[in-house]
């Protein structure tokens, strides 16, 4: 990695991520690393600039997450944003306070002069947001007020070589219209950064690195037609060709006619070594009569485990696992507040690299999920395999709300497949986060023709969301719902009753279970 990159240091702000987007979406390299990183790793990072990120904690607070100042001797140019603003003018001899009136939302900026940083900003007054309950009350020595707001006199302030710069908004969210071209401004116009992180570059450095640390080794990859896993074997294939060997578990808790659709794009189209494991009996006799979600979830890992080491080890002589773990994985592993529980499991084959003695690539664990799409398309995977929309590990054993029968998964997949067929039909697909059908622990009674029926009830879902941590209901137009209704309940025998769930997240969740 050349130096032409920025450091993100995180002070627990919930933008932190944001912040890092905007810089990407720029084209220049970054990474987020907690606030108490070592300065000697900061050396050694080499970036050509250094931004601070808000935080939750105030300056007035005793246990609120210090600025190191040896970061400010560093001779690297600083944007220092809210909280990070704060803690800068702190360590350079400013003075901060509580705020007497607590400053959240909109709010119009005023420039107290021309300034780089500000540079193509259309609209003055600019619309920015705020976040905070303390503010900069007394300037440090040598530095300037560069724009102010109606709460907030010293709104911006910059050094007088502006290699320092703070700004008490959140440049980072979307509610700052003109956000992205201030910190663009600083990273090309500050730090001098040129725009040159392409996902084409990164295809190349990562086959490069891959070639070089594989050697003629063997690398196994749990495939499971999702986004990660199959751009991660399609780059690997790219790099080690047939010393990589995919392994496709069919846990028969997949949608309608996955594994074969699988099998056809990476055996036939992409000609990868692909061992495809039939253990839908395995998973459902351990499943046999559990009802309880945690308890589906962990039989299922422990299986998939079991059964992926098993075929793993008849393949012999591996020296590597590959995992599609995201960049948003690693940066909560390492927050400052301390490591998060674990890495969601439907990235990782549990704990095999320890049990087996394999070492992990993970050639994706700079990226984020829309990254990781963009190096899909640049590898020429079809669309359905990169706008794929998100899936559970445990698959279908969480959206039947009881315990798991081959037929209740029969159901469900007809059900879910006339679901997905109708919305793709309607240009949707692209437009939900997340859609499926959840078959339900209950049944009705219907009216099919002149007959009493009492059959089962399924509940349609679809959110829209950018990360999955929030997520609100779809608005779905009753035309297309109406549909979907028709065709399941006339196609899919044993079902007579469709709903719609319009509950948001929070304080849903985004799956039932």
């Amino acid at each position: 990695m050349d130096q032409n990159k920025i450091l993100i240091l995180d002070f627990g702000s919930q933008y932190t991520q944001l912040i890092a987007r905007r810089i990407r979406e720029a084209k220049v390299y970054c990474e987020i690393h907690p606030c108490n990183w070592p300065v000697e790793d900061i050396k050694k990072y080499d970036a050509k600039g250094v931004i601070l990120s808000g935080s939750p904690s105030s300056l007035t607070d005793e246990d609120s997450p210090p600025l190191n100042p040896k970061i400010l001797e560093l001779g690297l140019p600083v944007f220092g944003i809210c909280y990070g603003m704060q803690s800068m003018a702190k360590v350079l001899g400013g003075g901060v306070a509580g705020a007497g009136k607590r400053e959240y939302g909109h709010a119009t900026l005023v420039a107290d002069e021309s300034h780089p940083v500000f540079d193509g900003v259309k609209n003055w007054p600019m619309s920015v947001w705020m976040s905070h309950g303390d503010k900069v009350e007394v300037l440090p020595k040598g530095f300037r007020v560069i724009a102010h707001s109606d709460n907030c006199p010293y709104a911006a302030m910059a050094s007088g070589d502006n290699k320092f710069i703070g700004v008490q908004f959140h440049p980072e969210v979307t509610h700052t219209p003109e956000g992205a071209s201030v910190l663009q401004n600083f990273i090309f116009n500050i730090c001098g950064c040129e725009p040159a992180w392409t996902m084409e570059s990164f295809i190349e450095s990562q086959v490069r690195e891959i070639k070089s640390k594989v050697g003629s080794s063997k690398v196994i990859l749990g495939l499971s037609g999702g986004v990660d896993s199959s751009v991660a074997a399609v780059l690997l294939h790219r790099a080690v060709g047939d010393q990589l060997h995919c392994i496709f578990v069919d846990n028969g808790l997949l949608r309608k006619n996955e594994a074969e659709k699988v099998e056809r794009i990476f055996r036939d189209s992409f000609h990868i070594n692909l061992e495809v494991v039939d253990a839908s009996k395995k998973f459902l006799s351990k499943l046999k009569g559990v009802e309880d979600p945690e308890k589906k979830r962990k039989i299922i890992g422990n299986v998939f485990i079991d059964v992926f080491e098993e075929k793993a080890k008849s393949l012999g002589n591996v020296k590597y696992l590959a995992q599609g773990t995201l960049y948003p994985d690693v940066i909560e592993s390492v927050s400052f507040k301390g490591p998060s529980a674990t890495i969601k499991s439907h990235h990782n084959v549990g704990g095999l690299p320890e049990k087996m003695g394999l070492e992990l690539i993970e050639p994706f664990r700079e990226l984020f999920k829309d990254e990781v799409r963009e190096v899909g398309r640049q590898l020429e995977l079809p669309d359905e395999i990169v706008s794929r929309q998100p899936f559970p590990g445990p698959g279908l054993a969480v959206r039947i709300v009881s315990d798991i029968t081959k037929d209740r998964l029969d159901l469900l997949r007809d059900a879910d497949e006339i679901y997905m067929q109708e919305i793709k039909g309607a240009g949707l697909y692209n437009e939900i986060w997340q859609g499926f059908c959840v078959l339900l622990p209950v049944k009705s009674v219907g009216v099919m023709g002149d007959e009493r029926t009492y059959e089962n009830v399924a509940a349609v879902r679809a959110v829209t969301s950018t990360d999955g941590m929030t997520a609100d209901w779809a608005r779905i137009p009753y035309d297309v719902l109406g549909r979907i209704s028709n065709r399941i309940i006339n196609e899919v025998k044993g079902i007579n009753r469709v709903v719609y769930d319009i509950s948001s997240k929070p304080p849903a969740t985004i799956e039932w279970e």
